[in-house]
């Protein structure tokens, strides 16, 4: 083994050592000291249209509404998308209540529109009402299944209504998203892409009562698609814009990614990581936002373990230690972030 190969195992050893201390704690916070179950988190697992549903062996605890308001809080940045969220949690809540009490409830349309570039939080944000809606009651499941055009369009005619139904088998309970929905009508009145969104529009009909369906894309094109079907456009109404990240707050996003992973900046490399991501957040579609900052955090690493590989000795903290030098380093692999 040489001492390249050394150093990434010493890091994955302290990395794996770190992981567990993080679900220890997390699972302590959720259950207040109680014995912890079997699995770190309640939420259920996300499915891809095409993946098989991986599922846990037992059954969490359920979660509160509180739980939900609490994450929903402490995601970083998203101000007016956690007011918006927060404002129909309450409509919701609200309705419900009506309904217990034996009082009239308006028809709510829940299904959303997500608009914004890559990278600005839409899927997390799906998942968390898919969660939102298991714990009202509103969907029975509450799963998240995630697909794009490819995922409901076929090449021959007649089978994309079969492949789109079977995807919205699969997110019967719970939410459809649909990333880059667009992709769907904006090839011309022959594609197959028309036959998928008359399929989602009657299942949308048909299941109004245990299906969300959420769509998202850039915010053009998004609009587009909307008000090309009257259909579409009956059924959703309910639009929140993603915002592009802030540097400060990709820099916030990279220091919880090094604070899960086991890793910290040193003193000196605060500055230079926040001049990165100024740059990078100049071109928002091309860095990809908290992709880019992920992205530049796995750089990082890659370039911190270049380093030790030269080191005499490595210790523990210096495993840990991201420096300036690292993060420079990583800076100039990324097109996007070179000046």
């Amino acid at each position: 083994m040489d001492r390249k190969d050394e150093i990434i195992r010493l890091q994955m050893d302290v990395i794996s050592q770190m992981t567990r201390s993080n679900l220890r704690r997390i699972a302590d916070d959720l259950w207040s000291g109680q014995a912890a179950p079997p699995a770190p988190s309640a939420a259920p697992q996300p499915e891809t249209a095409a993946g098989k549903d991986e599922g846990l062996s037992q059954t969490p605890p359920a979660e509160t509404l509180e739980d939900l308001r609490r994450e929903l809080e402490g995601y970083i940045g998203l101000t007016a998308v956690k007011r918006e969220v927060e404002s129909l949690i309450n409509l919701v809540s609200v309705q419900k209540l009506r309904r217990q009490n034996a009082l009239p409830v308006s028809d709510l349309s829940l299904h959303m529109v997500f608009s914004g570039n890559p990278g600005t939080g839409k899927t997390m944000i799906a998942r968390l009402m898919a969660r939102v809606y298991r714990c009202l009651g509103i969907l029975s499941k509450g799963q998240l299944v995630e697909v794009d055009r490819g995922g409901l369009v076929a090449g021959y005619v007649g089978q994309t209504a079969i492949k789109t139904g079977e995807v919205i088998q699969k997110a019967m309970g719970g939410v459809l998203f649909i990333d880059e929905a667009y992709a769907l009508t904006d090839r011309g009145g022959s594609d197959y892409g028309q036959e998928a969104v008359d399929t989602l529009l009657k299942a949308m009909e048909d299941h109004r009562e245990d299906l969300v369906v959420i769509v998202a894309g850039y915010t053009e094109p998004m609009e587009r698609f909307i008000h090309s079907n009257p259909g579409l456009e009956s059924r959703f109404n309910r639009f929140l814009h993603f915002p592009d990240y802030t540097a400060q707050e990709l820099a916030d996003i990279f220091e919880m990614r090094c604070q899960s992973s086991g890793y910290r900046l040193a003193d000196d490399a605060h500055q230079p990581l926040l001049d990165l991501l100024q740059r990078g957040s100049a071109d928002p579609k091309g860095f990809g936002n908290a992709r880019g900052a992920r992205n530049l955090f796995e750089r990082a690493v890659s370039a911190q373990a270049n380093r030790l590989a030269r080191e005499p000795q490595v210790t523990r903290e210096t495993l840990m230690l991201l420096t300036a030098d690292d993060l420079r380093a990583a800076g100039g692999q990324d097109d996007s972030l070179e000046k």
